[in-house]
């Protein structure tokens, strides 16, 4: 049994993906921190739109690196 691919690409490695494994930056929604707003902020600057398509390493990536600056910024503040 083979799983469906969809016809969309993870916007960062292009790579094709499994019906059920598509990610948004809507996911991040339910992350304590940093709040929805100031991601969808930075997701606008890489222009990433909350329907846009990841893969989950691409996702994960994404997630590290939002965390990472969000960490930066409250250290800097």
């Amino acid at each position: 049994m083979n799983p469906k691919t969809k016809n969309a690409q993870c916007k960062r490695c292009l790579g094709k993906f499994k019906e059920k494994e598509i990610y948004t930056i809507q996911q991040f929604q339910y992350r304590k921190s940093p709040p929805y707003q100031w991601t969808r902020e930075f997701f606008d600057i890489l222009e990433i739109g909350e329907w846009d398509s990841f893969c989950e390493p691409c996702m994960n990536y994404y997630k590290k690196i939002s965390h990472a600056i969000w960490m930066k910024y409250c250290n800097s503040i």
